[in-house]
């Protein structure tokens, strides 16, 4: 999963990416609206936090700009004023929900996961995909009841891919979104991943959890079951 973090304050920022790329997000950095503006249009994007108080272009302005373009990914807004007109104003011009400065990371955190749940129609942050079984907030995969070994990698494509369940995403989707900028997108390392998770997730051949498309890309063709 891929976000974007737009705060001016340089150490809270890379405070903000240190903190979701050891959760395992792929984090790109902008210090002002215009710089963001160019990483929207140039990468793809999960979720992004905002602060309002940019220096060049306003928050609120490059949220709508945003929505009048037809981004509809999550937005979060960060406000260190505690005016409750301009929190209004944010969520009118397109943004999910808002944080005041100053915050602890466990509620930004908090805030981040419960936005996925609601673009991904998730109500909690575990997910059983018949006898599969994702915890989206503890990064866990069990088969069966029985935890499974995932490198970082391996859970990030498997999470992007029930994400999307049910959905054909391509290779260049994933490395986009699975990737820093500069990485090396090779898309043999993806297949590699995916066939890492189908012996992981289906050892006797019989689950068949991630299908190919051919000449598209892969879906993950397991549904949420009722708990």
């Amino acid at each position: 999963m891929r976000m974007l973090v737009v705060e001016d304050d340089a150490r809270l920022r890379v405070r903000l990416a240190a903190h979701f790329s050891a959760q395992g997000w792929v984090v790109d950095e902008a210090q002002k609206g215009a710089e963001a503006d160019y990483l929207v249009r140039e990468f793809p994007c999960d979720l992004a936090i905002v602060d309002l108080g940019l220096p060049d272009v306003p928050g609120v302005e490059l949220i709508s700009r945003w929505r009048l373009a037809g981004q509809v990914f999550p937005v979060l807004v960060l406000t260190a004023r505690a005016d409750w007109q301009e929190k209004v104003q944010g969520l009118e011009a397109g943004a999910d929900d808002y944080v005041t400065k100053p915050f602890y990371l466990e509620e930004l955190e908090a805030r981040v996961n419960a936005l996925l749940r609601r673009v991904s129609g998730r109500t909690t942050e575990r997910v059983d995909y018949g006898p599969v079984a994702i915890d989206f907030s503890a990064r866990t995969v069990s088969l069966n009841n029985v935890a499974l070994e995932l490198t970082a990698y391996e859970y990030n494509t498997l999470a992007y891919l029930a994400h999307r369940a049910g959905t054909v995403v391509s290779k260049t989707e994933l490395t986009e979104h699975l990737y820093q900028q500069d990485h090396d997108r090779d898309s043999n390392v993806i297949e590699v991943f995916v066939g890492r998770l189908r012996r992981k997730l289906d050892p006797g051949g019989q689950l068949q959890p991630i299908e190919t498309v051919r000449g598209a890309g892969y879906r993950f063709a397991l549904v949420p079951v009722a708990r």
